[in-house]
């Protein structure tokens, strides 16, 4: 585990519900007084349970184990093993309220990004809470087209494999066809050869970061 991702616990009530998680602060972020911006990352199905040194298996959270250091705070929160993200939406976002009042945080440059589950996950949380949110990364996740017009204000950029036979590709397709069909800012890479795990390419691109980080919540 890279020092710079911190083990933490969020208690989300008082029955007993919490959300172990993962902190990374940028190496700058201690040498300045400014706000930075903030990925909220969510895992797959694979990583659910109680011990968030599982998290570093894939993603961003994976990168910052091998040393990358990447361009904003992130918390990655851990789904408990009996539940979905689907489940979890308002304890992840009382985890990121709690996250924002303790650190520098720019409010409108809140992104989130997840894989598989995750990127169900990241679509539902959108469709909770558009307003939150800055930019959204879903990888191969479907969700409802029907959610569609709540974030659709919401620059998008997903990413699914062709051959895909876990989560097909058709479901992003759908959601994909009803944001454009709303005018919505929506990027799509569609990865030919690509099975279920078109997330490794995708966390391997600075490029997805840079787009990740210089997105500013629009005005609605």
């Amino acid at each position: 585990m890279s020092d710079r991702l911190e083990e933490r616990i969020f208690t989300v009530d008082d029955s007993g519900n919490t959300l172990p998680y993962l902190l990374h602060l940028p190496e700058a972020y201690h040498d300045d007084s400014g706000k930075w911006p903030l990925l909220l990352f969510l895992h797959g199905a694979s990583e659910r349970g109680d011990d968030p040194r599982d998290l570093v298996a894939h993603g961003p959270t994976k990168q910052v184990a091998a040393g990358r250091d990447l361009p904003f705070v992130m918390v990655a929160p851990q789904c408990p093993g009996y539940s979905t993200w689907a489940c979890e939406i308002s304890g992840v976002a009382a985890l990121l309220d709690d996250v924002v009042d303790s650190h520098r945080i720019d409010t409108d440059r809140i992104s989130v990004s997840g894989l598989s589950m995750g990127g169900m996950g990241t679509w539902a949380i959108a469709a909770r809470y558009p307003d939150r949110f800055a930019a959204l990364a879903p990888i191969c996740g479907a969700w409802m087209p029907e959610a569609a017009p709540r974030f659709a204000g919401v620059p998008v950029w997903t990413f699914h494999g062709e051959l895909d036979d876990n989560m097909l590709i058709g479901t992003t397709e759908q959601m994909v066809d009803a944001l454009e069909a709303l005018g919505a800012p929506v990027r799509f890479t569609r990865y030919p050869d690509g099975g279920h795990d078109v997330w490794t390419r995708t966390y391997d691109d600075p490029a997805v970061y840079e787009w990740l980080a210089g997105q500013t919540r629009r005005a609605r």
